[in-house]
């Protein structure tokens, strides 16, 4: 059975660019900022940043941080 949400990427698992490409902002609809370094999703427009758990994008307002003024700014 192939898993199409997540590939393998050395040691640790990504979000596969099918799935990146669905995602939006649930508050917005706008594009995201997929941070995979620091496992977060940002939509500057919202200047909120949700987590990544587990492999798993947690795509709720209520878990968001908010961005700082450089991270909303910053290209």
């Amino acid at each position: 059975m192939v898993n199409h949400a997540i590939e393998r990427v050395g040691y640790k698992m990504s979000l596969s660019s099918s799935i990146k490409a669905l995602l939006v902002c649930p508050l917005c609809k706008g594009v995201l900022d997929i941070r995979e370094e620091s496992q977060e999703i940002w939509c500057r427009a919202d200047g909120l940043a949700y987590p990544i758990r587990d492999d798993i994008p947690v795509m709720l307002a209520d878990e968001a941080r908010t961005l700082t003024t450089d991270e909303r700014t910053e290209h």
